[in-house]
């Protein structure tokens, strides 16, 4: 009767109260009760009620009864099914919850059966058990039954008489062992031979039921005690609580325990005690006890495997202590003498294991320094007492302790200094970094900000400037710094490129990739677009096109129509930084202007094109079905011949000083035609008219952005670390994955490049990442870690190797 864990311990008085006919009191839907129908030689009959048999009917009765007694449920009423078990510290107490319970039955026009009915008990059966407020008892009427159960002839019956019997397996202690000899004949494909042993186990579990002990209420707000035991037959666990046995616990081992070694054994009687007490152990202090002194070690191993592992993770859930007794101690006067008491450093409750003998072990492991990090700290009261005594400034302060300015600390019995209601910590830096680590660094705090540490531990100690040696700490560290993310402007205002002189002088590169192979072979689109006045070309390629190839086009669709420009600017693409293309360039004096290392800003303009391209190819293939390939020539005509905000011109009208001849535009009769001298003047007219929107426009634009960015520089020699979180478009380096740090690093300036570019000394397993950053990827560095290992002692020898030597013995072995 797990239902019992809700009773409370202190429970006095007890009335139960039994529904007449449960289920007939809840009326079926109209539309419903022809799905009730049933068949008879006397015809055929349909249910207006609920009637037993049916498949949800427990379900729902039970829900509808929860729901009604919402409000009461658990703290002084149990209902199961149609049974309402009401249970009081006293008399006065228990009139006013019958009162309460009779006038919801009322409300909801339940009616219960008089004669079922027991109120104003001391004692009461409910569910097979007698609850009293001694606890609860095995049922006598019950176990009468069992008293008269025949030799089990068949599995069967084997099984039914286990299955009565183990109704009350909390009530006998090894249970399962009792059992195994009647257990063995129920495997598969074991002969059925009913030995002595078997006969002997039978025997024993009636007498054990007939004397079985009254098991004492659980009390969830005081700790409970566990005692665990496992061996070859089996395991086996006690729950107790204030010398009280609560519920017994046992079962056998399965195949493949039978292997494991004894530690292992009791660590899975720790674990399975964990589990099938979940509902008492979780959320509440408990201190389990096991003859096993080896389980304390097992955590401290060098190696554990992945079953040990899993292990670990479950016992930090909860909020346990594990202690060793020998065997032949009487365990209960051992756990009520010797209980380890340890000061917390927070008051709140943690999953934590205490190692009581750690400090035996000399080698300090991996697993170690995990279960370091789970192990309640005994000294730091006691650290900062001690330092309190040595410290001259606290000496002060006890002596003006009595003056007004300092009527805010307080001397306790044993001398100990605080400031109001906390903890004074003197000014000892290596005792403060101890408490800033436990409070920053720890599993149970993963890095918090400076407020939320701070607020967390100005309720235990206090120290002059403590705000600020928090924030210090917190800015400072390492991880923090690699792994949260900004919450500032972007780094670095808008430099933009100078401003065109003349068509087709300064242009733009760039690839749209990942299309869909068409069927000449296109899936890739290579954008340019001329600086100055807007115009574009796009112009299929295929991925598989070589510098040479690309080098062809160039020279047929661009130098051909506009001449030879005078700079590119690109990305970082293969193509752009090949050794061919600068060949090619480097005669027709062109300037190759590429971008800083991810960042595609630089390029904005392009990028924005590549933008209004897709979409344009987007919209033609939705509404005309065609292959974008077959759409590219119209797209370069619509965009080429679209209005440009920046110009106050279609990028058309902007090359050739008039606007393209369209259906939507045609020339009128009598229209003034411009010739000679005339035409001259217009096109530079036209051009000091782009030339002075692009300049206001490229303004705006710069005031726009740096009104949301903030200026940020660096000088040589600092460091800094490198931002590596995904961006849109951007392909970066490093570890891959939703939980990758946001930066890495850091890495030393070796140079600034420009007003907002810094040059990075990358170590060799980035050598292929070009070492040239926007200060937008940058972010100070205000603490170097430090190294774990010294470079100057690594001597490298000429042929790039090193000798290793130990640092330190930690143990040796004879064999």
């Amino acid at each position: 009767m797990q239902s019992r864990s809700r009773i409370s311990a202190r429970a006095r008085v007890f009335s139960k109260i039994d529904l007449r006919s449960g289920y007939y009191q809840i009326k079926i839907k109209d539309e419903d009760i022809p799905k009730t129908a049933f068949s008879t030689r006397y015809g055929l009959y349909e249910y207006l009620v609920m009637s037993f048999g049916l498949t949800n009917a427990p379900a729902f009765f039970m829900y509808m009864m929860n729901s009604v007694f919402m409000n009461e449920l658990d703290k002084f009423l149990v209902v199961f099914i149609d049974d309402i078990l009401i249970y009081s510290k006293n008399e006065e107490e228990h009139a006013e919850h019958l009162r309460i319970v009779l006038a919801r039955l009322r409300e909801h026009k339940l009616y219960a059966k008089f004669s079922k009915c027991a109120f104003w008990l001391r004692e009461v059966s409910f569910l097979g058990h007698i609850l009293s407020e001694k606890g609860v008892a095995v049922d006598p009427s019950k176990v009468e039954d069992v008293l008269n159960w025949k030799q089990p002839e068949t599995v069967m019956e084997i099984w039914s008489f286990l299955g009565l019997a183990g109704y009350y397996h909390r009530f006998i202690k090894d249970f399962s062992k009792t059992a195994k000899p009647m257990t063995s004949l129920t495997k598969k494909n074991a002969r059925y031979v009913w030995s002595p042993n078997c006969e002997e186990a039978f025997q024993t579990l009636k007498k054990l039921l007939t004397s079985a002990p009254v098991l004492a209420q659980p009390d969830v707000t005081k700790p409970f005690d566990v005692y665990c035991d496992a061996s070859g037959n089996g395991l086996g666990y006690v729950l107790m609580q204030e010398g009280r046995v609560i519920a017994y616990a046992s079962r056998q081992l399965r195949k493949h325990e039978v292997n494991y070694p004894t530690h292992g054994l009791e660590l899975a009687a720790v674990v399975h005690t964990l589990k099938i007490w979940r509902h008492y152990l979780l959320g509440n202090t408990c201190h389990i006890y096991t003859d096993h002194k080896s389980l304390k070690y097992i955590l401290t191993q060098p190696e554990l495997n992945m079953r040990q592992r899993r292990w670990l993770k479950l016992i930090k859930d909860y909020d346990l202590e594990i202690h060793y007794h020998p065997g032949k101690a009487n365990v209960v006067a051992d756990a009520l003498s010797h209980r380890a008491h340890c000061h917390v450093l927070e008051g709140r409750p943690t999953a934590r294991v205490i190692c009581c003998e750690i400090d035996e072990i000399e080698v300090i492991t991996e697993q170690m320094a995990e279960l370091y990090s789970l192990i309640i700290e005994p000294t730091i009261k006691e650290q900062i007492i001690t330092a309190q005594k040595q410290d001259k400034g606290m000496a002060q302060i006890r002596e003006g302790i009595d003056e007004e300015k300092k009527a805010c600390f307080t001397l306790d019995d044993q001398g100990v200094l605080w400031f109001k209601h906390c903890l004074v910590v003197p000014r000892d830096m290596e005792l403060r970094k101890k408490i800033l680590d436990e409070a920053h660094t720890s599993m149970f705090t993963l890095h918090p900000g400076s407020n939320k540490m701070y607020q967390g531990l100005k309720q235990k100690f206090w120290w002059t400037r403590m705000k600020r040696e928090i924030a210090k700490y917190v800015s400072e560290c390492n991880v923090c710094q690699r792994v949260k993310a900004d919450h500032l402007k972007p780094a670095g205002t808008l430099q933009p490129l100078a401003l065109p002189a003349w068509k087709w002088e300064d242009v733009h590169m760039d690839f749209i990739v990942g299309l869909s192979r068409t069927q000449k072979g296109y899936d890739s689109i290579w954008v340019i677009i001329d600086r100055f006045t807007k115009s574009a070309h796009f112009i299929p390629v295929k991925n598989w096109y070589n510098v040479q190839n690309y080098a062809e086009i160039y020279i047929s669709r661009i130098v051909s129509l506009h001449g030879v420009p005078r700079t590119i600017t690109s990305d970082r693409g293969s193509l752009f930084v090949s050794r061919f293309w600068e060949q090619l360039q480097t005669p027709l004096s062109t300037t190759l202007i590429h971008n800083s290392a991810y960042h595609p800003q630089t390029s904005g303009q392009v990028e924005r094109v590549n933008q209004i391209l897709e979409d344009m190819l987007r919209a033609c293939a939705l509404t005309y079905s065609s292959k974008w390939d077959e759409c590219l020539p119209l797209a370069e005509f619509a965009y080429n011949n679209s209005y440009q905000k920046s110009l106050e011109m279609a990028p058309f009208e902007a090359l050739y000083g008039r606007r393209c001849r369209t259906p939507l535009n045609w020339s009128e009769p009598g229209e003034r035609v411009t010739f000679g001298l005339d035409l001259v003047t217009q096109a530079e007219e036209q051009v000091k008219f782009i030339h002075s929107n692009l300049k206001r426009a490229q303004s705006s634009q710069k005031n726009y952005t740096d009104k949301r960015r903030r200026p940020l520089a660096f000088e040589k020699d600092e460091h800094v670390y490198l931002r590596v979180s995904p961006m849109k478009g951007v392909h970066r380096f490093g570890v891959k994955g939703k939980l990758a740090p946001r930066y890495v690093g850091p890495f030393k300036i070796l140079e600034r490049c420009g007003p907002i570019a810094y040059r990075l000394e990358l170590p060799p397993h980035l050598a292929a990442v070009h070492d040239v950053f926007h200060v937008s990827q940058l972010k100070k560095c205000l603490r170097v870690p430090e190294e774990s290992v010294d470079k100057s002692q690594t001597q490298i020898e000429p042929d790039l190797t090193y000798e290793e030597k130990p640092m330190k013995v930690l143990d040796q072995k004879q064999r």
